[in-house]
């Protein structure tokens, strides 16, 4: 069985009560495989990362099999919410429909996307419509909006993220699906040997914990990263890691690079 969310977020949980740590979160129109249902609380795996967990069943739209391929043939075409946030308003009923940042739009034209037969319309000046070109230039135009975004645990929009939430939704703008965590992502793409030879848009990973990498940001040039550690934040990068003026003091260890 699939399904999809029709919310503007929805929290997946790691147990099935609402107290629940907050693993990750659902954004419009993701999809996802039902792998067990309770009364209130239905286990899924999200199609886009693989990540698992629990989600409220009321915030799941059920599928068919026919309307999940329609579904995902839609979003093959390249069209998202590039801006922290945008509003997409129904043609059935006007109501509007917060769409944070890195929302795919299913069948979008001018202005307009549809999913499962239901149109809405969005400023077209919020969307993109081919990935960002990765340089220097395009990435920092990318992410001043979300600078001071506040650190939230399992966030990945624009009112709360964590780390690698922040380089999973940053990283879809320039066409790359990342992984959920910052432990997997660390797998994906190629490694850079020093920080001397990293280019905009590398991720840097740092710090051990319990053997596995526990932070990740993203490279600006070779003396600066953007990454989530409280808010989204520039600060300031060597071989050693990253050294917060604000706290005058070096706050994570790199421990590897990555181009993806």
């Amino acid at each position: 069985m699939v399904a999809f969310s029709l919310h503007s977020i929805v929290p997946v949980r790691a147990e099935a009560r609402e107290g629940a740590e907050q693993n990750t979160q659902m954004l419009f129109g993701e999809t996802c495989q039902i792998l067990e249902q309770q009364p209130r609380w239905t286990r899924v795996r999200l199609d886009g990362d693989g990540q698992e967990g629990w989600v409220d069943a009321k915030m799941l739209t059920p599928m068919t099999d026919a309307e999940y391929q329609t579904h995902t043939e839609a979003l093959k075409t390249f069209a998202a919410v590039a801006f922290p946030m945008a509003f997409g308003v129904s043609e059935n009923n006007s109501q509007t429909i917060p769409l944070t940042a890195g929302t795919r739009l299913p069948n979008y034209q001018n202005g307009r996307f549809e999913v499962l037969g239901v149109g809405f319309r969005i400023d077209p000046n919020m969307v993109i419509t081919e990935p960002l070109p990765l340089n220097q230039d395009s990435l920092l135009k990318a992410v001043r909006f979300f600078l001071n975004v506040p650190y939230l645990w399992g966030g990945k929009n624009a009112l709360g993220m964590d780390c690698s939430g922040f380089t999973q939704v940053i990283m879809s703008l320039f066409g790359k699906q990342l992984l959920r965590n910052a432990s997997e992502q660390v797998t994906q793409g190629e490694p850079v040997a020093e920080l001397k030879d990293a280019q905009a848009g590398d991720l840097a990973f740092f710090d051990h914990e319990d053997g596995k990498i526990s932070h990740v940001g993203i490279v600006i040039d070779p003396e600066r990263v953007i990454h989530c550690s409280g808010r989204v934040k520039v600060e300031t990068l060597d071989p050693e890691g990253i050294f917060s003026p604000e706290q005058n003091a070096r706050t994570h260890h790199l421990v590897s690079l990555r181009r993806v």
